[in-house]
């Protein structure tokens, strides 16, 4: 049970980071401005490899994000985009598992 939690957590921490960070972006004005009709989509990725591969991905696509990496073991776990619909996503996420 305790496992669950910290993925829920770290999943927070790093949707609480993307969204901080980039404050200013109208995207993430736009999503913030109607808190009733968030909306957010979880995927899982096979492995620490392909999570930085993602992250690889979305950085070249401009696509701002936050990478999560737990400590004190210094290990990424998570990544939250800003608010962007799939179509802006193009192949960023293609390995994750939906």
């Amino acid at each position: 049970m305790f496992i669950e939690y910290s993925i829920v957590s770290q999943g927070c921490h790093a949707a609480t980071a993307v969204l901080w960070k980039h404050r200013d972006d109208e995207r993430v004005r736009s999503y913030t401005n109607n808190l009733d009709s968030m909306h957010k989509v979880v995927l899982e990725t096979k492995n620490e490899a392909s999570l930085l591969k993602m992250a690889e991905n979305l950085k070249q696509q401009g696509i701002p994000f936050h990478l999560w990496t737990e400590q004190p073991e210094n290990i990424p776990t998570c990544l939250a985009t800003v608010p962007v619909m799939r179509s802006e996503l193009g192949d960023a996420l293609k390995n994750a598992l939906i």
